[in-house]
């Protein structure tokens, strides 16, 4: 479980701040002309955010783990950041909100 969180906070750091954009879902296999159409600084800030908070729910539950006394709640922690993390983060970076056309900057 740590090292599912440390993952989570390593994809992290070397998206929003060594910008391997990359690392990114879909972002890798667009071309140059649908990347320009993306502001990929906003959608690296979200991942981000969204990958510390799914380490920290990871950590939480393999802390709450131990201290009960209970395995479960640890694989709970690592279902529950999944299955909120992921589809929150796709759907909100293909909103519009993420795209440079309709920046209100």
């Amino acid at each position: 479980m740590i090292l599912t969180a440390a993952i989570f906070i390593l994809c992290a750091i070397l998206v929003y701040n060594f910008k391997f954009y990359d690392l990114i879902a879909g972002f890798n296999t667009m071309s140059d002309d649908e990347k320009a159409t993306y502001n990929i600084e906003k959608i690296a800030r979200l991942f981000a955010i969204v990958m510390y908070s799914m380490a920290a729910i990871i950590l939480i539950g393999y802390a709450l783990s131990k201290w009960l006394d209970n395995e479960q709640i640890g694989a709970y922690g690592i279902l529950i950041a999944t299955l909120l993390g992921v589809p929150f983060l796709l759907i909100k970076a293909n909103s519009k909100a993420y795209k440079k056309d309709s920046e209100n900057d």
